[in-house]
């Protein structure tokens, strides 16, 4: 009996959608709007997230040694370097070897390096950070606590990359939350309005059916349906275009220039589910807001 009922509900639902079906395409083209705004916000935010963490598992500090520091020292140092909170591990690179690493980064340039007396460059530490400690104020700390070391001459740790990077990322995730709310609310709103002009469209109707024994409950079933059918209609188009736009992007990327550095991705599934579901819980939410003001619960 009640599957026979729902089965009735969901029908009823599809006419109403058929019959108002111009009304319910300007709906359902708002919310897939919505979704692909929102889904590419949730998108960018993944990759940004993947850069971020792909950094952190590489980020370094360099110590830069003053020249008068003697090979008798540079253990004692490590193991002071090491005994600070969050580093993960401390790498001597002798002045001798970073020069051949730069030659070797400057093979076109090699002219730059004949004419030298002496090694420029100084004995370096490349300290490394536990992932979890790997923030800008953490880093910033562990870098001045290196630097008060009387051996040490300098630091570098990308101090303005990575305070920009930082500022940028949170700002990112503000605003992107913000939209997600307006779109939300936006979608709420029109879904909200599409049932009250159908209910308008057909009171009616409604006022003969409660005459004759109808139940608020089977008059509102169908509406809460076509609410969550266009939620689910919008969310899957709003996320199958942005499918679209991000294979057509991604086809015409050349894979060497991320292949070293990250490897964009699309919505896990579980994200997609999540804001299919919350496209349609808007649509719920719009019918049920609707409703209320006309039907007692």
């Amino acid at each position: 009996m009640k599957t026979g009922l729902s089965l009735f509900f969901i029908k009823r639902a599809f006419q109403d959608m058929i019959s108002n079906r111009f009304l319910h395409i300007v709906t359902i083209v708002t919310i897939a709007l919505s979704i692909l705004i929102v889904s590419a916000f949730g998108l960018f935010y993944t990759n940004i997230n993947e850069i971020m963490m792909s950094w952190k598992k590489g980020v370094k500090i360099m110590a830069y040694l003053n020249k008068d520091v003697e090979k008798i020292q540079l253990p004692e140092l490590k193991q002071k370097i090491l005994s600070l909170y969050g580093v993960s591990s401390v790498l001597f690179i002798p002045k001798e070897e970073a020069l051949e690493k730069l030659k070797q980064q400057m093979k076109r340039q090699v002219s730059l390096f004949e004419n030298l007396k002496e090694n420029p460059l100084p004995d370096v530490f490349e300290v490394r950070m536990i992932p979890s400690t790997q923030n800008w104020g953490k880093v910033e700390i562990l870098a001045a606590q290196i630097e008060l070391f009387p051996q040490v001459a300098g630091v570098e740790y990308g101090q303005r990359w990575l305070s920009r990077v930082s500022g940028i990322f949170n700002l990112f995730k503000f605003a992107g939350t913000a939209m997600c709310i307006v779109f939300f609310m936006a979608s709420v709103f029109i879904v909200a309005n599409t049932i009250r002009l159908l209910f308008f469209s057909r009171r009616e109707e409604f006022e003969i059916m409660r005459l004759v024994g109808a139940t608020d409950g089977f008059i509102k079933a169908p509406f809460y349906i076509e609410g969550m059918i266009q939620g689910a209609i919008g969310g899957l188009a709003g996320i199958l275009i942005l499918f679209i736009i991000y294979f057509v992007i991604t086809s015409n990327v050349d894979p060497g220039i991320s292949s070293g550095f990250f490897t964009m991705r699309f919505l896990p599934v579980s994200t997609s589910i999540g804001i299919l579901c919350g496209s349609m819980f808007s649509g719920w939410l719009g019918c049920y807001l609707s409703l209320k003001q006309f039907l007692k619960y």
